[in-house]
């Protein structure tokens, strides 16, 4: 799909999207954002702050619209989300075009880079993908409308909460309007705050839900406010809502547990990192190597290194007829081709500036002969460094990847072990039975995705996201026991 992206830095848009029809007039007031804020730098942020008693209305009403969305069956759920999220696959579509001219500028990255990030989000939005989605995670989607047989002589009953606060990131764009369709299908109403970096496709989501289907759009809010300030909105909101979903740092995790009823369900996706391991076996000629490298570079590519799923580092067995020097220089090449056709972004200050210090790190090891190899544009746009010690590290974003030479994939896991309340993904390139055995290991350790890096930068709708299923940690579940003695 394709669409059409100035290169200009666009008008700010609006940080907000409310129910249909729900007033604004005396309980919102417009605010400035700082100067330098990642969302729309230059011209600083849209976005308006309800008064107490606004703030108070908006999640009534909210509230009031759970009996209403859940009137729909899931699968019609899935249905008219769908008929909404293909919107952004259609190249012919104002919502798709006035998405991307935005995303650029707001996610720092390049308009091809965002044109592909677009359609592999979105592709996650569709009816028929919801709907696989559904059936992946309940035994019957229709467990969430009625009791449906369980273990044994029970039957058992999931259910979506009454309203939730959903409170997003922003380092990836895409994942606030993904948190906002997982919500609505199993008929949890929302207010989705959005981290700076990821606001217009919640709000242009929500919009698009607005003109298609008013019965879900009633059940969504989409509401910016600044992070660490003191926000009337968050502080009612995390009182009333039954459950909430926060993607972001340890500390944020933190704080929003502290701050949060002891009887709420907070569901979490905190900081993670990712991997890559590549067995000799898939190094056993040029060209499959080669590939592979390719592989590899896509999946640096795809999100700059910002995502939980970027591999900042990886590790390459030796004993291969391509070596692990030998394949971090294909590596290298295959980041310079990738980046002719999907530019990164561009690198912020302080990322440019810990980058050349890397640099500067490892061609002194270089010189004094470590074993160390640099690998780089000539600018901070891409680096390869190859390392020689066996170990955890992990760079500052943007294209950089670390290589380093593992005398066997089976050290791996152990390696691990202390890490594993970061861990998210691991593409292993191996053999089937060697991938199964080792992925068994991994698991133990804390790897909650053992993947290839064709696949690890795109995950299925239905992944299992730090170790539980996307629609199953939003729902709570009632049992029905028989009533005959056991």
């Amino acid at each position: 799909m394709t669409g059409t992206v100035e290169s200009r830095s666009p008008e700010p848009l609006m940080a907000l999207q409310l129910p249909p029809d729900h007033p604004r007039e005396g309980d919102w007031r417009e605010c400035e954002g700082a100067q330098g804020d990642p969302i729309l730098e230059g011209n600083g942020i849209r976005w308006m702050a309800p008064t107490r008693a606004g703030a108070q209305r908006l999640l009534d009403h909210l509230l009031a619209s759970g009996p209403e969305l859940r009137s729909l069956a899931p699968a019609e759920r899935a249905r008219r989300l769908g008929r909404a999220g293909a919107r952004f696959l259609d190249s012919r579509d104002p919502l798709r075009r006035e998405a991307l001219h935005h995303l650029p500028h707001e996610a720092g990255l390049s308009p091809p880079a965002a044109r592909e990030l677009l359609d592999r989000m979105a592709g996650l939005w569709t009816p028929e993908i919801l709907q696989r989605l559904l059936d992946a995670e309940f035994p019957s989607p229709s467990a969430l409308d009625q009791f449906q047989p369980g273990p044994e002589d029970h039957r058992v009953r999931a259910e979506g909460d009454a309203m939730a606060l959903h409170v997003g990131a922003g380092n990836v764009a895409g994942v606030g309007a993904t948190s906002i369709v997982r919500s609505l299908l199993v008929g949890t109403p929302l207010l989705m705050k959005p981290g700076l970096g990821d606001v217009v496709l919640p709000v242009l989501l929500a919009r698009a839900l607005a003109a298609s289907c008013p019965i879900l759009a009633q059940g969504v809010a989409v509401v910016y406010w600044p992070g660490g300030e003191p926000a009337v909105l968050e502080e009612l909101a995390l009182a009333q809502a039954r459950r909430v979903v926060v993607y972001g740092g340890l500390d944020t995790v933190a704080s929003l547990r502290r701050r949060l009823p002891p009887t709420t369900p907070l569901v979490a996706y905190r900081h993670r990192v990712s991997a890559g391991a590549v067995g000799r076996e898939r190094l056993d000629a040029v060209e499959p190597a080669r590939a592979l490298a390719g592989a590899a570079a896509r999946s640096v590519a795809a999100y700059d290194q910002m995502g939980c799923v970027s591999p900042h580092l990886i590790w390459v067995e030796v004993g291969g007829a391509v070596g692990p020097e030998e394949w971090a220089g294909l590596l290298a090449s295959e980041l310079q081709r990738v980046g002719r056709d999907f530019p990164p972004g561009p690198v912020p200050p302080e990322r440019a500036a810990r980058i050349q210090q890397l640099r500067g790190e490892a061609e002194l090891a270089q010189a004094m002969g470590e074993g160390a190899r640099v690998w780089a544009s000539s600018d901070s746009e891409w680096t390869v460094i190859l390392e020689s010690e066996f170990g955890f590290a992990f760079g500052p974003g943007g294209r950089l990847v670390r290589v380093q030479p593992v005398p066997s994939l089976e050290e791996i896991p152990e390696l691990l072990r202390p890490y594993g309340p970061i861990l998210q993904s691991l593409a292993l390139e191996a053999t089937a039975g060697r991938r199964e055995a080792l992925a068994d290991e991994l698991g133990r350790v804390g790897v909650g995705r053992v993947t290839t890096f064709a696949r690890q930068p795109w995950p299925a709708a239905w992944w299992i996201h730090d170790g539980q299923g996307p629609l199953r940690a939003l729902v709570r579940w009632t049992a029905l026991e028989t009533d005959t003695e056991p």
